[in-house]
């Protein structure tokens, strides 16, 4: 008897923000519904992903043969992977075409893509009164196809506009805090973040501070629609940011310094200006530093996207990455 479960493809589990929304998912009881397939490199972690329900197929997302293979026999994937792995977006685009082709439905594909889309080339120099609504879909489309991201934004808009796929791109600003839940209890996710964990190592390795999840609900919300056939904004009217309030790097690296100076670590309770090798050194131009970035997230909140932690939360909780990576870390 063939199976009534939609199959759902999922990568980027063991990751900060694909961990995040997996423990959603498997949490919530539309879950039950699901044949769900996870990516992952790590035997030892799809034996631990097999104990939660979940059927884990080792590979990676450089094979694009496997990829498309596993989009073809899915009905939505949720990428959380790598929002600039423009390979393994064709192969799955080319995947969830063939799936297309074989059941005529359109399948679903949510991507995580990101706010760095937006940033300008300000260099710290000024701040911008530019800010992008994601209801707002000219704006959007104004964006060049150089910014980060973008290539891959683009070829999903493209696959969405041809008919074969619907999708809906999530694009987290400032990923924040320590994940705490059942996959980071089990070793199998990340549960730190990229941008702040990487700025606080090189902080900590240089002895100062240098200027230059709830996300996760909005996946919920954007895939609840889907099933429930609420025709949430897809394509080009599918854009998602995450946001919640504006903060400047400069007040985060301030917070660094203090939590820093006051540990016995840090020189100065003030940042200092990285050097130019430092940058290079630390892979800081990753990170956005020192350009403007500014969004509101009214279509996800549109679909009931109610986000609680503030600008103050974000700054408060630099105190807990900052003891997670001293070595040896500090004890409470």
């Amino acid at each position: 008897m063939e199976s009534t479960k939609t199959n759902v493809l999922f990568t980027g589990a063991t990751g900060y923000i694909g961990g995040s929304v997996l423990a959603k998912i498997l949490g919530d009881p539309v879950f039950q519904t699901f044949n769900l397939t996870a990516i992952v490199r790590s035997k030892e972690k799809a034996e631990k992903l097999r104990s939660l329900s979940v059927n884990p197929v080792i590979g990676s997302l450089s094979d694009q043969a496997f990829l498309e293979r596993l989009a073809s026999e899915s009905d939505i994937v949720i990428s959380t992977a790598d929002s600039d792995n423009y390979e393994a977006a064709v192969a799955t685009l080319r995947g969830l075409k063939k799936r297309y082709e074989a059941t005529n439905v359109s399948p679903i594909l949510i991507h995580t893509s990101g706010t760095g889309v937006l940033t300008d080339d300000s260099q710290g120099v000024y701040s911008t009164e530019n800010i992008y609504d994601d209801l707002n879909v000219e704006q959007i489309e104004s964006l060049a196809p150089t910014q980060p991201h973008r290539n891959v934004d683009l070829e999903l808009v493209k696959a969405d506009t041809e008919g074969y796929v619907r999708t809906y791109i999530i694009l987290p600003s400032t990923i924040y805090g320590i994940a705490k839940n059942k996959l980071v209890d089990l070793g199998i996710q990340n549960p730190h973040s990229i941008q702040m964990p990487g700025l606080i190592k090189a902080d900590l390795e240089r002895g100062q501070g240098g200027v230059y999840g709830e996300v996760a609900d909005i996946y919920i919300l954007v895939l609840d629609a889907v099933l429930s056939k609420k025709n949430p904004g897809h394509g080009r009217e599918g854009f998602y940011f995450g946001e919640n309030g504006e903060h400047t790097l400069y007040d985060a690296y301030k917070r660094v310094s203090e939590i820093l100076f006051d540990l016995g670590v840090g020189k100065s309770r003030e940042p200092t200006a990285f050097s130019g090798e430092e940058i290079d050194k630390y892979s800081l131009a990753l990170f956005g530093l020192g350009a403007n970035s500014r969004c509101r997230a009214n279509r996800a909140r549109g679909l009931g996207w109610k986000p609680v932690k503030t600008t103050e939360d974000f700054i408060d909780s630099l105190d807990a990455e900052v003891r997670a990576f001293l070595k040896p870390p500090l004890r409470e």
